[in-house]
């Protein structure tokens, strides 16, 4: 991190800036998934593997989301963000969520939730779902 408190993980933004906006982001997020039907049963678990966004049931499959947030797209989109290797980061902490937790999932789904939120104007939601099973 730089003399200013910026840091480039954060696209030059503050830390503190840059979470703020994560956060938004990560509410948004549940809200959206909760109003189209999902039951939202996690967010921001942990454990030494990683950290999941946001773990939500669709029916009888449990989906892992990945939650992105940007202020612009200068840096391309929030989705583009995830990487297959985050994907598989994911899958690999979806059974650590599974082996911690009793539900009955039969299928376990990796969704990516990209969030823009610019200056003006309201935020913007896309959903992906089902990316890199």
């Amino acid at each position: 991190m730089g003399a200013t408190g910026q840091g480039s993980a954060t696209g030059g933004m503050p830390h503190r800036v840059a979470s703020a906006v994560g956060a938004y982001g990560e509410r948004l997020a549940a809200r959206y998934l909760t109003e189209a039907g999902l039951e939202v049963v996690d967010r921001n678990w942990r454990c030494d593997q990683g950290e999941i966004d946001i773990v939500a049931l669709d029916g009888d499959c449990l989906v892992v989301c990945e939650v992105k947030t940007r202020r612009s797209t200068a840096f391309g989109s929030p989705v583009e963000a995830v990487t297959w290797r985050k994907a598989a980061r994911l899958r690999r902490l979806a059974a650590c969520w599974l082996a911690d937790h009793e539900v009955g999932a039969r299928d376990v789904r990796i969704d990516v939730i990209g969030v823009l939120r610019p200056p003006r104007g309201p935020a913007v939601v896309d959903h992906l779902v089902g990316v890199w099973a």
